[in-house]
């Protein structure tokens, strides 16, 4: 991925019905872990990209050490701000046992070799650390945009419950998110070529956000949507 293609996702973050949910989910997270005494403490942002979700993590309180593979992602985070290194996710440039979360969304379907970065999520833990890991689901959803985003596979639950199990770590829980605009998705990634940021109508933005919103208030959770969401922990 290009300066020109990181520069448009860290424009398209900050401002985006999709990227303004996931930082939802995610401070509600940090928000829950602070509520069971299990934070701010250090982190680890695995895949960090131009450094957003790593950002929202430091304004949480959490001491962030951002990782990614591309040298251009990790200038365009140190730009900003982020302590990012350039690093794989299967061997990440941290002690054994030095972090109390381990951040890992839309990493892990872009490696062969998952497993290996799962372990590293384990072997960075603390005992009684935290992984948040996200993963799109459902290989019907597969389409020329996986391809262009470099992933190799999406996740079933159970290969998602296997993979987090193999490394050591116990799932609290794992949820569907964008369950209800799922149809809509399927729909128009089976027409695109590739992937695309574009910008959109501010009321359509709201639109898609409203209804993204919306499944926090209905019992679909357990449906299956275009991402899947999991906490897990590595026990004491």
């Amino acid at each position: 991925m290009d300066t020109l293609e990181l520069r448009r996702i860290a424009e398209a973050q900050d401002d985006n019905w999709w990227y303004r949910e996931r930082r939802a989910v995610l401070t509600r997270e940090l928000n829950l872990l602070r509520t069971w005494g299990r934070g701010p403490g250090t982190a680890v942002d695995i895949g960090a990209g131009p450094g957003d979700t790593a950002r929202l993590l430091a304004r949480h309180g959490w001491r962030t050490t951002a990782v990614d593979l591309s040298y251009d992602a990790v200038e365009m985070a140190c730009a900003r701000g982020v302590d990012c290194r350039q690093a794989d996710a299967r061997w990440l440039p941290l002690p054994a046992g030095s972090v109390d979360l381990a951040l890992a969304w839309d990493v892990l379907a872009h490696i062969e070799d998952d497993d290996l970065a799962a372990a590293e999520i384990a072997r960075v833990l603390r005992p009684g650390g935290t992984a948040l890991v996200a993963v799109p689901c459902d290989m019907a959803l597969w389409s020329a945009r996986d391809l262009a985003l470099g992933r190799v596979r999406r996740y079933t639950r159970e290969g998602l419950a296997r993979l987090l199990a193999g490394a050591g770590l116990v799932v609290e829980r794992m949820w569907s998110w964008n369950v209800l605009l799922r149809p809509l998705a399927r729909w128009h990634r089976h027409r695109m070529n590739g992937w695309e940021i574009r910008p959109r109508h501010p009321l359509h933005d709201r639109l898609l956000g409203a209804v993204l919103a919306l499944e926090d208030l209905l019992p679909v959770r357990s449906w299956r949507g275009t991402t899947l969401l999991a906490r897990a922990r590595l026990p004491k």
